[in-house]
């Protein structure tokens, strides 16, 4: 089955152009079943590139999705046109009132910034709590675990001393949780954060289930018992080449940034990386569609 979106949306061009079935509002209108409905709450800088990213790996599932995209504020991207996001984001006003199979946040440059001095955190906070009771499922994806840790635990930001960036090898910690189904035992993932999630940390302050996790990043993936939030403290929606553009970006900006781990062959930045992490993304964002959106949400939302 396909993914929904706008028909004018730059990631219909770019995914169809890879295979990706994609199905157009147009289409769709004449297709009789129920969707999923997914709300997308974009706060990465680059907006258009993580939409690819993130319907890209959607698109892996035999289910129907309709994807809305969301954004916190009015103000002004220096990373995504106007005139994109006049005509494809909502703002929380016009969907406050909705209810959703699923919602995605994602991860935002914020590592280093105090949740006070967020511009927009008294609204991260609104949507965190209002999607308790209006979304079946959330997945929270790097800095936005940092946000949920906070607003739904009250646990205090945690920061490294040097900036995690690569692509690490983490470890399965049970064998029959259907979000990892068909994990292998070790596999990568790319980080790329300042933020902290110690492993005894997480499991000393909350009642999540771990359920993976690395030697270097800590924990990885955890989920609420009611499965209704899933908390993924890397990037395994990154591109292959995501890492090496924040890697030059830093460098241009004279921050002397580390060489991202595991990525560049023969750690040499003018390699091109390989993108060694794509199966477990696909894997993992699939589970999550089937076991924690569609398996459990029920059929008419308003209830």
């Amino acid at each position: 089955m396909p993914i929904k979106i706008p028909d004018l949306l730059p990631a219909v061009d770019v995914l169809s152009g890879e295979n990706i079935f994609v199905m157009t509002d147009t289409r769709a209108a004449h297709q009789n079943v129920r969707p999923l409905k997914l709300l997308i709450l974009n706060l990465m800088p680059k907006k258009i590139d993580t939409e690819n990213q993130l319907i890209r790996l959607l698109s892996n599932s035999p289910l129907q999705v309709d994807i809305e995209l969301l954004r916190i504020d009015q103000r002004e991207s220096k990373n995504t046109p106007t005139q994109h996001l006049n005509s494809f984001y909502r703002s929380f006003e016009q969907v406050k009132d909705c209810n959703y199979d699923g919602m995605i946040i994602t991860g935002a440059p914020l590592g280093l910034v105090d949740f006070e001095d967020i511009v927009y955190w008294d609204k991260i906070q609104e949507v965190i709590r209002w999607s308790q009771e209006h979304v079946t499922s959330t997945m929270f994806l790097c800095w936005a675990v940092q946000a949920a840790l906070k607003v739904l635990f009250d646990l205090p930001k945690q920061t490294r001393d040097e900036k995690l960036s690569g692509v690490y090898k983490h470890q399965i910690l049970t064998q029959h949780e259907p979000l990892i189904r068909g994990f292998d035992d070790q596999f990568l993932v790319p980080q790329s954060r300042n933020a902290a999630f110690p492993v005894n940390f997480i499991t000393n302050h909350t009642d999540l289930h771990l359920l993976a996790s690395s030697e270097e990043a800590g924990a990885y993936l955890m989920a609420s018992s009611c499965r209704r939030q899933v908390y993924v403290t890397g990037h395994p929606e990154y591109d292959a080449e995501t890492l090496a553009q924040e890697y030059w970006r830093d460098r241009d900006v004279g921050i002397e940034p580390t060489v991202p781990v595991n990525y560049f062959p023969e750690n040499l930045p003018d390699n091109k990386p390989r993108n060694t992490w794509r199966s477990h993304a696909s894997l993992l964002f699939a589970n999550w569609l089937n076991y924690y959106v569609y398996q459990i949400t029920p059929y008419e939302l308003n209830k």
